[in-house]
Order: structure tokens, then C-alpha cells, then sequence
């Protein structure tokens, strides 16, 4: 599936502000998100990430406006009010709803048919090649997998050529190899699809693999919004034990090229570079490609001077920006590492040996780095 679909498109930005009361919480927000990529409405079951999908798709009449780009869904001002079925959306369930008296083909062709000829911008054929179903066409729907009715599902929703692709938990139903199996599809559609998509998820796994954009929901408040890169490398992030920095790069130079016992790979960001093992999802990318990398704050220490004699490959000059407990005996460091975000969990005793305290200069060594694409 080329770029450009859907590039006759939706305007600037998703413009919402929603406000319903519901057991426990309000859900009360105003954002404005992009209208390319994923945006992952994040946080802990319960805090109104469903909710407010719902309520943009129409199924919950909540007060507020909803419009995307120069399309108003909603407008409580004017009086303005599409249902769910007026609205160009396609919407993807935890579990895959798909029709069992239809095949794969006829599941796909049902979601064509709900679009006018005029608004068909996504043919069907792109679809099928992009979640990679071409073989499944003729199966019934009853006899797929977990992970091939929700990759069938997604390809339905897409099929109406929506303007906006609203995403609930797809993957919650499935077992860690479904997940494995469907991630790769999803990162697909991130880099492929000119059209929005709102992926609710608290799992941090697929919002640090997928999302570009990050919503942060409490209790149907948000508290942060912003670059994936800015949310989930911020301090107060609600992962206490697992805190992780989201750094965006490019694959500079491989060493193997030079030096094939080394099997490294250089990867340049804003803040110095980092040597990677040069492993499977390295291999095919071509010098420049740009790659996402997640590094855990356990795998970060710091020192006051140089190490010498260690094993460590990247170390990095840091300034501490921000301190904070990270549980028992445990404190999270935020750094700046040439204007990246940087996290590093150390235990209290060596923070106050270090006398650890914000615009300190420090060096981070990193023990550890994913390549998340």
C-alpha cells in the first residue's frame, strides 16, 4: 500500500473535547492529535482509553465536539450529530468479530460494500498484500487463527477506506506467539498508512513498537500528550520498576563491514552514537535507515569520571534534569544526552555516594539497547 493513501485528505490535526461521567471516573479531555500515524492512548485498565475511542466512533454520547481535520462528527454548539454509521471510521475490536458464514474473501468484500464508490481510496488488493492474507481468501472464518482473524479484522475495517482507524486493544486476546505474530503487520500499517490511527493499549510493548504519538490517561484525565519519544522517556511515566527511553536514530555504518568478528553496527542520534550487536533486524536495513531504539533504565548506570578496563561498549556525558523514588531503595535519574531523553534506575545508596542532584555532569553507560525497528 503506497503513502499517498488517503492524501486528498483530512486537514491539520484531530481536534476533540469530550466530557462523560462515568462509574469512577469523568472522562474529560481536549487534544488535538496528528492525522498521520499512531497515536496510542496509553494507561492502566479503567482510566477511560476505551471510553473515549467509543465516544469518538460515536457509540458513547458524550458532550463536547469531535472533528477530524474539516470533518465534524460532532458539534454539541451547532448541533451537530453523525452516528457511528455516518462517520468514515474503521474500527478494530480485542476480539475479532468477523462474520462466520462468510469466508475471508466475503468478510473483506462486506467492508468495501459499506463505502460509497466515490470514497474508495484503498483497493482491496493493497490490503490483502499489506496484512499479508492472500492465502487465507478462501478459508472460513472459523477456521483461522487468533492472530489471523484480528490481521483479517484490521484488513475489514481498512477495506472502508476510513479517514480514521480507531484500534482497542486488538491484540489483548492473544498469546505472547499471536502477539509475535500480528506486531510486525502493525508496524506495517505505521509505516505505511497516510491515514490516522488511535491505538488503545496498556501494554508497553506495542505502544513503544508502534506509536509515534502518545496519549497519557488517568482516571479519564490527560496528563500528558505528545511525541512517543517525549512521553515515554519522561520521568514521571507510571512504569515505577520498569521505566524505559525511546530514542529515534539512524543505522550509520556496520563494522562486520570491516570486521567480521565483530558482528557491530553504529547507530547515530541526537546525542552521540551507540554500538548495536549487528542481529537480525539490522541485517536488511541499507546505511540511513532510521530505527527506533528502547532502552531500560535498569540498563543504565552512571559514574562521575570515566570507566577504564570494562566491557562496556557505549557511554555517553549526561546531565541529570530530574530525580525521583522508583520504589524501595531504588531512584530514577532523567538525563540529557545532547538534547535525548535518557532514563537510568540506580539504587538510593549509590545516588547518595554519587551525591546525585539535578544539572550534575555524568557519564551513562548502557548495558543494554532493543532495536525496535
Amino acid at each position: 500500500m503506497s503513502s499517498n493513501m488517503n492524501d486528498d485528505a483530512i486537514g491539520d490535526t484531530i481536534d476533540i473535547a469530550l466530557r462523560l461521567p462515568r462509574h469512577g471516573f469523568t472522562l474529560d479531555v481536549q487534544l488535538q492529535l496528528p492525522t498521520r500515524g499512531f497515536t496510542a492512548l496509553y494507561g492502566p485498565s479503567g482510566c477511560g482509553k476505551t471510553t473515549m475511542l467509543r465516544a469518538i466512533a460515536g457509540l458513547e454520547r458524550a458532550a463536547g465536539h469531535v472533528r477530524i481535520g474539516a470533518q465534524v462528527w460532532q458539534d454539541d454548539a451547532r448541533q451537530t450529530w453523525l452516528p457511528t454509521h455516518r462517520r468514515a471510521l474503521g474500527y478494530v475490536f480485542q476480539e475479532a468479530s468477523l462474520f462466520a458464514h462468510l469466508n475471508v474473501q466475503g468478510n473483506l468484500e462486506f467492508g468495501l460494500r459499506r463505502t460509497p464508490p466515490a470514497r474508495r481510496k484503498v483497493a482491496l488488493e493493497q490490503v490483502v498484500a499489506l496484512l499479508g492474507i492472500g492465502h487465507l481468501l478462501q478459508r472460513s472464518s472459523s477456521t483461522l487463527s487468533g492472530g489471523e482473524r484480528q490481521r483479517v479484522a484490521i484488513a475489514r475495517a481498512l477495506a472502508t477506506s476510513p479517514q480514521l482507524l480507531l484500534m482497542d486493544e486488538p491484540l489483548s486476546a492473544l498469546d505472547a506467539s499471536r502477539k509475535a505474530e500480528v506486531l510486525p503487520y502493525l508496524e506495517t500499517l505505521q509505516r505505511e498508512l497516510a491515514i490516522p490511527v488511535l491505538y488503545v493499549s496498556h501494554a508497553q510493548e506495542e505502544v513503544l513498537r508502534l506509536a509515534q504519538h502518545v496519549v497519557l490517561l488517568e482516571r479519564g484525565q490527560a496528563l500528558r500528550h505528545g511525541s512517543a519519544t517525549d512521553i515515554l522517556s519522561h520521568i514521571d511515566q507510571p512504569l515505577t520498576g520498569n521505566a524505559t527511553a525511546v530514542l529515534e536514530g539512524v543505522l550509520l555504518a556496520r563494522d562486520n563491514d570491516e570486521d567480521e568478528s565483530d558482528h557491530l553496527c553504529t547507530i547515530g542520534f541526537a546525542g552521540g552514537q551507540l554500538l548495536l550487536p549487528t542481529g537480525p533486524q539490522v541485517a536488511p536495513l541499507p546505511i540511513g535507515s532510521p530505527v527506533r531504539l528502547c532502552i531500560a533504565a535498569r540498563d543504565v548506570s552512571l559514574s562521575l569520571t570515566p570507566l577504564t578496563d570494562s566491557t562496556l561498549l557505549n557511554s555517553l556525558p549526561a546531565t541529570i534534569t530530574a530525580l525521583r523514588d522508583d520504589g524501595p531503595g531504588q531512584v530514577l535519574v532523567a538525563l540529557d544526552v545532547g538534547g535525548s531523553a535518557l532514563l537510568a534506575q540506580v539504587s538510593s545508596r549509590s545516588a547518595r555516594a554519587l551525591q546525585l542532584a539535578v544539572g550534575q555532569a555524568v557519564l551513562a553507560h548502557v548495558k543494554g539497547v532493543a532495536l525496535l525497528r
